[in-house]
């Protein structure tokens, strides 16, 4: 294979270190467009496997915000790496065919942030440059992700993910910190360019690329509970059989009390491999640990746990229990009307207490999101969002991987 190491930049866009970018850099300063340009500059990271381009991106987001994963990385340090991003669509799946723009965003949602994912039309920049401008006056709560076309850019390379660092009003240059920084460096590109980058559609999903405005929540993200799914399994799409095979056993069963409900909602659990996509998470830290504990003992304590266990056993009421609080309401407009308001009331939030309604609503719409998802993209394989051609003097290239010529 051909040893591949760094690439001259094409012809308008300017290296940030550079005579050039170091005027531009000292431009926009004096604009007050790089606010939030400290906060991602602390964190900057270069991907760590070819494909990783998009969660290189967000570990850099999420860092920025100061977000604890409440997770182990190293020893006895939390802090996200990608390996911590492991919700939403296996990290084996990423590592071999990348990710796409609203996978991506589900993996920010899940780890604490906020994420609006936003798609070009052809002739209307502007929303990017406002999202650009109103990311880079921002200190430290918004930042922007952006999914491009290297191609289109003029680069070598398909697709690929990067935070906005700043933004130059004057000339309408964007700072793209480029996380493949064995490739290229930081640089300043025509946000008019990279917008068009955006308008190319990614071959996998056949939409545009696009932008994610990424915010701190101000709740925190899943301590306990988190949808994941078997190796090789759409997680969007395991989660709609299991709400499709749920909804259409208590059409069948027609049960007339919330026990019969729960024993339908056990079997039909057991079926769709609940267990395999929705996971508790294994405490790393004394403190996650202390959490836990008291989060479970919650779920526990909760009416609804107590007619799961008094209906199926000790063994598999946890597990029942949290999909019974977390599962859409859609499965339950298979009951009457009298029935399905009595399972409002042993699943409503205002019944939990505080900290497991948060737990619960994070869940909740986690699995909101992969169904959306999974709908509108039905049969979608995950985008080749770092992807490039095959390098001539290698047939052992892989899709993406953002190491081509």
């Amino acid at each position: 294979m051909t040893s591949l190491y760094r690439r001259p930049l094409p012809a308008g866009h300017v290296a940030f270190a550079s005579g050039e970018g170091r005027v531009l850099f000292r431009e926009a300063m004096a604009d007050g467009t790089l606010e939030g340009f400290f906060a991602l500059i602390e964190q900057f990271h270069t991907q760590a496997e070819p494909a990783y381009c998009g969660l290189g991106s967000l570990v850099m987001a999420l860092n920025a915000f100061g977000i604890d994963p409440g997770r182990l990385w190293r020893g006895p340090w939390r802090w996200f790496s990608e390996d911590l991003l492991d919700c939403c669509i296996p990290l084996a799946t990423v590592r071999e065919s990348g990710i796409s723009l609203d996978e991506l965003a589900c993996l920010a949602r899940c780890n604490g942030a906020d994420a609006r994912v936003e798609r070009p039309a052809k002739q209307d920049a502007q929303r990017l440059r406002t999202a650009v401008e109103t990311a880079a006056r921002s200190t430290s709560d918004l930042a922007v992700i952006a999914s491009y076309s290297r191609a289109r850019l003029g680069q070598t390379g398909s697709g690929h993910f990067s935070p906005i660092g700043g933004y130059h009003a004057a000339r309408d240059l964007v700072l793209l910190l480029d996380v493949a920084r064995f490739k290229y460096p930081p640089h300043w590109v025509p946000l008019r360019e990279l917008y068009d980058a955006m308008v190319d559609p990614d071959p996998v999903t056949g939409k545009a690329r696009g932008w994610i405005e990424l915010r701190r929540r101000s709740a925190p993200s899943s301590l306990a509970y988190f949808v994941t799914c078997p190796e090789g399994l759409g997680i969007g799409a395991t989660l709609e059989q299991l709400v499709a095979q749920t909804h259409a056993a208590l059409l069948e069963a027609r049960p007339t009390s919330p026990a019969q409900v729960i024993h339908t909602l056990g079997a039909s659990a057991e079926r769709g491999r609940l267990g395999e996509c929705f996971a508790l998470r294994k405490p790393e830290i004394a403190e996650h640990e202390q959490s836990l504990a008291a989060l479970r003992a919650s779920l526990t304590s909760t009416e609804a746990h107590r007619v799961v266990a008094r209906e199926l056993g000790d063994s598999a009421s946890e597990l029942i229990t949290a999909w019974l609080l977390a599962a859409p309401d859609e499965i339950w407009t298979a009951l009457p009307a009298e029935l399905a308001a009595a399972i409002g009331r042993l699943v409503a939030l205002e019944s939990l207490p505080a900290a497991l309604a948060a737990e619960v609503m994070h869940v909740r719409n986690q699995v909101q999101f992969l169904l959306e998802y999974a709908r509108a993209n039905p049969g979608e394989a995950p985008s080749a969002a770092c992807s490039t051609s095959p390098s001539p003097s290698s047939d052992s290239a892989k899709v993406g991987y953002n190491a081509g010529p």
